[in-house]
């Protein structure tokens, strides 16, 4: 008999301590996509920040509030805060091609950058920032980041115009490219200056600034 309570209590294996079973649970509490969604979540909740209150708006205490977690819970997501940075505006970047590309989609052959246009200069694109292009909001913070963050900047500026040159229009790329340059510069300048001024008088601008590229083209 003894023998054979012994071999049963062999064959329990090793007994867990309550400090180890805290840790299963832990681990088990959440899905292997938990983490991802949780990465995904801060970066577009600091992407609306920083393009509602500047580079500064993506402090890394209010950030990992806004998705409900520690201060000291960010660097199990980022390096440091310039990361989360570039990656927030990446998210921006992608915003704003995702809203033009799918109106430019939806609208009659031809008429893809006139809609682009139209889309870009709306009132809510100037009331609600956070929803709009980084360049309006960020274009002068962005031209004096560390130069250490510039090439990763530049290179979704260039993914940027690649994604809107052919709704541009022209005949040729190089037209296209001309197009693009000078019908951007126009809506990022005219909602910059928009968001400066009282809603009549930003509404006028606004409309100016269509009515004037598309006539121009």
């Amino acid at each position: 008999m003894d023998s054979s309570l012994s071999s049963s209590s062999r064959s329990q294996g090793p007994r867990l301590h309550p400090g180890m079973i805290s840790s299963i649970l832990l681990v088990m509490r959440y899905r292997p996509e938990h983490k991802i969604e949780t990465h995904e979540k801060i970066v577009k909740d600091a992407s609306r920040r920083v393009r509602a209150e500047g580079l500064n708006g993506a402090a890394v205490a209010a950030v990992m509030r806004d998705a409900g977690l520690t201060h000291g819970g960010f660097y199990k997501h980022f390096a440091s805060k310039d990361e989360l940075l570039i990656e927030s505006l990446k998210e921006g970047f992608q915003d704003i091609i995702a809203s033009l590309v799918h109106a430019a989609e939806q609208s009659p052959p031809g008429e893809a950058w006139k809609t682009i246009v139209k889309t870009y200069l709306r009132p809510e694109m100037s009331e609600h920032p956070e929803h709009g292009c980084p360049l309006a909001t960020l274009g002068p913070e962005l031209a004096r980041v560390d130069k250490r963050m510039k090439p990763q900047i530049v290179t979704e500026l260039v993914n940027y115009k690649s994604r809107m040159v052919p709704f541009m229009p022209g005949r040729r790329t190089a037209d296209k490219e001309r197009a693009f340059f000078a019908i951007f510069s126009t809506m990022i300048g005219a909602v910059a200056l928009g968001r400066l001024l009282p809603d009549p008088v930003r509404d006028r601008v606004l409309a100016n600034a269509q009515d004037f590229l598309l006539r121009g083209f």
